[in-house]
């Protein structure tokens, strides 16, 4: 026997069981996902404390450790590359990625491999110890620092150093040496709690967007329209054919046969049915003008101006300029990658691609990638708010 809801319909029941367990897929999805992301942050949150190195991880490496220098991480298989002819890197930052992108294992064009070896960590500087030498990064010389988004390379300038060069290193460590080398960079600039105040922001911010289990369906709810292949949207697309169609056909011209326009005016007056009353003088009408369909009369509709006041949606905007993004000031979530058009809605600073941050409005007006930086809009009077979505 079928088995049936209070209601007496086999095809609610089957429709209830079938919406719940597709809620539920995609729920035990998305929570996977959350939980995966919450345990990273976690865990970075807690090699960030834990980030202390020793002088004994030193030991039997072929190099002299400086007094007070100790050993954070060390790196095999890391190989040394150089660059000809660079532009300017950006300056060192001290921003964590929440998003890691996913690099490819592959050397990026005009960047050539010179030496292998092994990549040391320490509180001072980046060291490789190669086949054929020694090269040093030393972190009070760094002038720029650029992680390839889409390559396993990571490139320097120091003062001291005409070339740019860097580190090729194995995919499955990349995102790790990044955040080491940036707790290593805050470590040598007293700077390590404000990577720590970035991870619990990041971990709040992750919180606040847990996903919620989704309510139990249950067969009452079903409506005529589940019956219907496609459900409801079959059925309002079915409604607005029925209601657009007759609309066009309404508004259509009917056609008109050519000369139809003199045949009463071409007709012998002795063929008219005795005593009947004559309504009017006959008119011979041009046939170069087509007789239009009689309409009533209506109120014409004001053409839509400039000036016209904006839909509801379009005003939650709290000062900022009209955007096809959902961009404004009022509050939401911070904007870490804007879209590609931003420039063409908002006055960008100059370099805005550069940019480590978050989208912040600058006290000039122009709009920046410097948020959550000690130097956000430093060029252009200071920061002023943060852009939301």
């Amino acid at each position: 026997m079928a088995k049936t809801d209070s209601t007496g319909s086999t095809w609610r029941y089957r429709w209830a069981h079938r919406q719940n367990e597709r809620r539920q897929r995609s729920f035990h999805a998305a929570d996977e996902a959350w939980r995966r992301r919450d345990e990273e942050l976690r865990r970075l949150r807690t090699l960030a404390e834990s980030f202390h190195g020793s002088t004994d991880a030193g030991l039997g490496l072929p190099m002299e450790l400086s007094p007070g220098e100790v050993v954070f991480w060390t790196l095999p298989a890391a190989q040394l590359v150089e660059v000809r002819h660079t532009a300017v890197l950006p300056a060192p930052e001290l921003l964590v990625d929440p998003e890691p992108p996913v690099v490819r294992p592959r050397r990026p064009d005009g960047v050539r491999v010179t030496d292998a070896g092994l990549a040391v960590l320490t509180n001072r500087r980046l060291v490789l110890l190669g086949g054929r030498g020694r090269r040093d990064w030393a972190y009070g010389r760094m002038t720029g620092l650029s992680h390839d988004p889409g390559a396993p390379v990571t490139l320097i300038q120091v003062l001291d150093r005409r070339r740019t060069s860097g580190l090729l290193l194995p995919t499955g460590a990349v995102a790790d040496f990044r955040f080491r080398l940036t707790l290593a960079f805050a470590d040598a600039i007293e700077q390590r709690a404000a990577v720590v105040a970035q991870l619990d922001e990041l971990i709040e911010e992750h919180d606040a967007v847990r996903p919620v289990r989704p309510a139990i369906i249950t067969p009452a709810q079903a409506h005529l329209s589940a019956l219907v292949p496609g459900g409801r949207r079959t059925v309002l697309a079915g409604v607005v054919l029925a209601l657009v169609v007759p609309a066009m056909l309404f508004e259509s011209d009917p056609p008109v046969r050519p000369g139809s326009e003199v045949a009463s005016a071409a007709t012998p007056g002795a063929t008219t049915t005795p005593g009947a009353p004559q309504l009017g003088p006959v008119v011979r009408v041009d046939q170069t003008t087509a007789p239009k369909p009689h309409r009533s009369r209506t109120t014409p509709t004001a053409s839509p101006s400039r000036d016209a006041a904006p839909p509801p949606g379009a005003e939650r905007r709290c000062g900022a300029p009209v955007n096809p993004f959902g961009y404004d000031f009022c509050g939401g979530s911070r904007i870490r990658t804007p879209a590609r058009g931003v420039c063409d809605w908002f006055d960008c600073v100059p370099g805005f691609w550069s940019g480590r941050g978050w989208l912040v409005q600058c006290r000039d007006g122009t709009v920046s990638l410097t948020g959550g930086q000690r130097d956000a809009c430093a060029d252009n009077r200071g920061f002023r708010r943060t852009v939301w979505t």
